[in-house]
């Protein structure tokens, strides 16, 4: 009779063990969505996770950004470089990945931007007060490439991502008010993530984005990410910093710039910047449906706002 209530006891363990982790898992695979802010998609573009074979998870989301201050080279001004006075953004962007196996998986974004002077003044470039569209198509393929257990500390993995992004929407790339600078992107990306056994993370990234135009010299850049977050079944959580450093280009308001066209030449402008972000995501209906949000905050920059921003989503698992 003893033995029977201890076989099961074990079965129960063993059951409840098991239905924790595949709800650790569908968390996990859910929040890889959550690290893609619109705000921030051309520093880092992906994460330390990765998702099981055959997941898919699909998230729309919502965001607000805005500035009314901006750094013309290293220098915060208040405005922007036209005098357009404060300007604002709206993106809704479907952001999707699926896991090809547990160690190879591939991701896809496309936003859709309403830009708009909020004083009414017209683009000195565009002739508009406001623009709007669907900006770039990113595609990117991650893989890991080692994992290893760290004693009962945790789990150390390394991967790396491949990724392009193409203008897929008719917009000028010149203006303040342009969606964006109109060029093509090609994205390497190497990370570490380090994940303690009480679910505790930390990931360190640095990437190369290769741009191509054939309208102006759009400068090449390095991207790093630092982040630090934590999960658990019922809620997940990041911090991340998040750099740009631009290899070359124009200052704003030097001679060089006037030259190159002004206001057209912003394409070719430095524009580095540092920013931090906050992710939250919390399941609401058995791990497959949750909601997740986001704030962002421009810390630092050169020829580029000083903007925040605040996102709200929806994160699907149906597989």
């Amino acid at each position: 009779m003893k033995g029977s209530i201890l076989r099961l006891s074990r079965l129960i363990n063993f059951i409840k063990n098991k239905m924790l982790h595949k709800s650790k898992k569908s968390l996990i695979g859910a929040v890889l969505l959550l690290l893609i802010s619109p705000s921030v998609m051309a520093q880092t573009e992906v994460s330390g996770f990765y998702p099981q074979k055959n997941e898919l998870t699909i998230a729309p989301s919502y965001s607000y950004k805005s500035y009314d201050k901006f750094y013309i080279g290293t220098e915060l001004n208040d405005g922007n470089p036209a005098g357009l006075g404060s300007i604002s953004s709206s993106i809704i962007n479907l952001f999707g990945e699926y896991g090809i196996t547990n160690w190879l998986s591939a991701s896809i974004n496309l936003p859709y931007i309403y830009i708009e002077s909020e004083t009414g003044a017209p683009d000195p470039v565009l002739g508009e007060s406001s623009t709007s569209g669907l900006q770039d198509l990113s595609l990117f393929v991650k893989g890991k490439i080692a994992g290893t257990k760290v004693s009962n500390l945790g789990n150390l993995e390394v991967g790396a991502a491949l990724g392009a992004s193409i203008p897929i929407g008719d917009y000028e790339g010149e203006g303040v008010l342009s969606l964006g600078n109109n060029a093509n992107a090609y994205n390497l990306n190497l990370l570490a993530q380090f994940t303690s056994s009480i679910n505790v993370f930390t990931e360190l990234q640095a990437g190369y984005s290769l741009k191509e135009s054939s309208e102006h010299a759009v400068p090449n850049a390095m991207v790093y990410g630092a982040k630090v977050g934590y999960f658990n079944r019922y809620f997940y959580v990041h911090a991340q910093l998040a750099i740009q450093d631009s290899m070359d280009g124009l200052d704003i308001g030097t001679p060089e710039f006037a030259a190159a066209g002004g206001p057209a030449a912003l394409p070719q402008t430095e524009v580095d910047f540092t920013n931090i972000n906050f992710n939250l995501y919390v399941p609401v209906y058995k791990n497959s449906i949750g909601v997740s949000t986001a704030y962002n905050q421009n810390l630092d920059g050169r020829n580029f706002s000083k903007e925040s921003s605040f996102s709200l989503g929806l994160v699907y698992k149906p597989l």
